[in-house]
């Protein structure tokens, strides 16, 4: 059996769906902050633990989540609102967990990513993401678009996946989250923090995941060009094509995003430089 922690801000359209998904668990954890909707009040329906702490930053709020709770079980499960379970999965990782080597401290799962009413079966960065750890041996860093630091090695389950809906609020909720996002990733660029990562070595060999992502992000932001390069990507080397209309338009808008931050970047910088004129 798996605990599951699922953090929230404001999620009563998606909570229900992800709290049924995982019925299966009976240590269910909604870690929120503050909301102002009926999120705590669906939690407590669904027979969920509710936590509250302020927001301040995507990887503190997940790190807060692991070190002051009280789970019944040694490995944990970590879901969005806008992420499904199944049943399936919940019998992959139950088997897997329980039969995990002491060196073992995550699991990394397959996403599948809807769209315009269809699965996003090739136009994904990448279709796996840490979503299963060993307590006490995993931690979150990076303010925006977090990742998890684990202590021992992670094991890719390619048998099982979860589902996730981020257009599920509309496209207007996806732009504004993502204007958010550029925002984050803006300062973190400008502020060169990138800059010790680059490696090519470590951009194609490095056994760990995380490193090979992180070096591989700081050569992308190294280069022109980088909106054009994330659609062609998604489009062509990933086959977003396949993924007809759904797959074309969920391309031009991480173009977009990509776009967002090269300007709020370049503003920062220029910003910057002003002040140091003066």
């Amino acid at each position: 059996m798996l605990s599951v922690l699922i953090i929230t801000k404001n999620e009563e359209l998606d909570l229900p769906g992800c709290l049924a998904s995982v019925a299966w668990s009976d240590d269910v954890h909604v870690f929120d902050s503050f909301s102002t909707d009926r999120t705590v009040e669906i939690a407590r329906e669904h027979g969920a633990h509710v936590h509250q702490r302020a927001f301040d930053s995507y990887a503190a709020q997940r790190n807060a989540g692991l070190l002051t709770v009280a789970y019944r079980y040694p490995w944990l499960l970590i879901l969005d609102a806008d992420e499904r379970a199944n049943p399936e999965m919940q019998r992959v990782l139950a088997a897997r967990t329980a039969a995990a080597p002491a060196e073992v401290d995550a699991f990394r799962l397959r996403r599948r990513d809807h769209f315009l009413g269809q699965w996003l079966k090739h136009a994904q960065t990448t279709p796996f993401y840490i979503r299963v750890l060993r307590l006490g041996r995993t931690r979150f860093r990076r303010e925006v678009n977090e990742v998890v630091e684990v202590d021992g090695s992670i094991v890719d389950i390619e048998d099982a996946y979860f589902d996730h809906y981020p257009f599920s609020k509309g496209l207007t909720h996806w732009v504004a989250k993502h204007n958010s996002y550029s925002s984050g990733e803006a300062k973190i660029v400008a502020a060169s923090a990138y800059a010790g990562e680059v490696s090519w070595k470590k951009a194609f060999f490095a056994k760990d995941f995380n490193d090979k992502h992180a070096a591989r992000k700081a050569i992308f932001y190294s280069l022109p060009g980088r909106p054009l390069m994330r659609w062609a990507y998604l489009m062509f080397y990933r086959r977003g094509i396949l993924d007809g209309r759904a797959g074309f338009v969920y391309s031009t808008l991480q173009a977009f995003y990509e776009w967002l931050i090269v300007l709020k970047t370049r503003e920062l910088q220029e910003a910057k430089g002003s002040k140091k004129q003066r």
